[in-house]
């Protein structure tokens, strides 16, 4: 019998111990968790009602003006948030007010969030050639121009090798309201591995090894001119242009 109780002592030290390593290395769910991922799931569904599509980027907003907060109120916030905001002349800094004024909900630093993402969506979409997502990012003229590019790529038989390392920098230099239209230029400073190859596999521009580094300058535009228009929180890319 002692001998029976020991060998089954062994086995609970053991079992519990196997128990203790399978928490460590699994984790465990907790309160906090639960709560994160469920804003995470009403995030999806609050975007999924402004857009059909998933592949649709909308900026980051700040939540709008509590209930019962009268518009001055809430316009006068967001101007005095766009007053303190760093690293802007006087110029993008009018603009981005005219944008605060039509949008008491827009955040320079939540929309620069957004900026980054479909930067890089769009970036590798076009290595990819992937048309529906650049199509959902895009603007018409923007878009068919990126196509006919593709399709010239793709006529003569060449790929393209890329891995988006990361943006290094992202600036507001442009800002502006035109018929209650936004539009905001970022200078975007990226790093990039990119090779393209012709139909044999031969490296004919690029480094499949090296790192480079990429400014961009884009132009993002989004209808502001009405309440039904602010309801729809996606910005498109309207415009590209190389660095002077």
């Amino acid at each position: 019998m002692e001998k029976i109780d020991l060998l089954t002592l062994i086995s609970l030290i053991v079992a519990v111990i196997v128990v203790l390593k399978l928490r460590s290395v699994l984790g465990r769910r907790t309160g906090d968790e639960e709560a994160r991922l469920e804003r995470y799931r009403a995030e999806r569904r609050q975007q999924g009602a402004a857009s059909p599509s998933d592949n649709v980027v909308a900026m980051p907003r700040r939540e709008g003006a509590p209930a019962g907060q009268p518009q001055e109120v809430a316009v006068a916030d967001a101007e005095e948030r766009i007053k303190e905001y760093p690293g802007i002349d006087a110029e993008v800094r009018s603009g981005l007010m005219d944008i605060a004024k039509l949008d008491p909900a827009f955040e320079p630093d939540t929309f620069l969030r957004g900026a980054r993402q479909a930067y890089e969506m769009i970036v590798t979409a076009f290595a990819e050639g992937n048309r529906k997502i650049l199509k959902d990012l895009l603007n018409r003229d923007v878009y068919d121009g990126f196509v006919r590019a593709l399709a010239e790529r793709e006529s003569r038989g060449e790929q393209v090798d890329q891995s988006f390392v990361g943006i290094n920098k992202a600036d507001i230099v442009e800002s502006e309201v035109k018929s209650g239209i936004a539009n905001i230029t970022v200078r975007f400073v990226s790093q990039l591995i990119s090779a393209t190859r012709d139909k044999a596999g031969a490296i004919l521009s690029g480094d499949p090894q090296r790192v480079k580094d990429v400014t961009d300058i884009w132009t993002f535009s989004r209808d502001i001119s009405s309440a039904k228009a602010l309801a729809n929180p996606n910005w498109r890319l309207i415009a590209t242009q190389s660095p002077a």
